[in-house]
């Protein structure tokens, strides 16, 4: 759990302002609460397919894809009480942690791969509900039916 935590935090901190190497983003991580070596981060990194562009850490981009800075490609329905996201590679346990962050009411549980996540929903009626915030979190572009 706590490495979904500090990977959640290290997304945010690349997506919040430019960063260009491994020592700042430990000693952030490491303002934030989190017990972190420059070879836990590199790890973390490579991990979450995170990238230096430009000279800063940026997420990954899918070529002819539509992704949020999140990496969110899309959320899709599968069935009447199930919603299944795709996102980029390594990035599905990050987005998830946010998703159970918002202790949304309709969602019963998560489960994230590398590049995919299902959500159980309560019934078929919180489906749209569910869609429309994820929607809201992710940007409209992410959510299809």
């Amino acid at each position: 759990m706590r490495k979904r935590e500090r990977h959640n935090a290290l997304l945010q901190l690349i997506t919040k302002e430019p960063i260009g190497n491994q020592a700042i983003l430990a000693s952030r991580l490491s303002e934030a609460g989190f017990a972190v070596t420059q070879a836990s981060v590199s790890r973390d990194l490579d991990e979450l397919g995170i990238v230096k562009a430009n000279g800063a850490y940026s997420l990954p981009r899918r070529k002819a894809e539509p992704v949020s800075d999140l990496g969110v490609v899309t959320f899709d329905t599968a069935g009447e009480c199930l919603i299944v996201g795709s996102c980029a590679s390594g990035l599905a346990s990050a987005i998830t942690v946010r998703i159970d962050a918002d202790k949304i009411g309709e969602i019963v549980g998560t489960i994230a791969g590398d590049d995919t996540i299902f959500i159980a929903i309560k019934n078929a009626d919180d489906q749209a509900v569910v869609l429309r915030l994820l929607g809201e979190k992710f940007g409209q572009n992410g959510v299809s039916t």
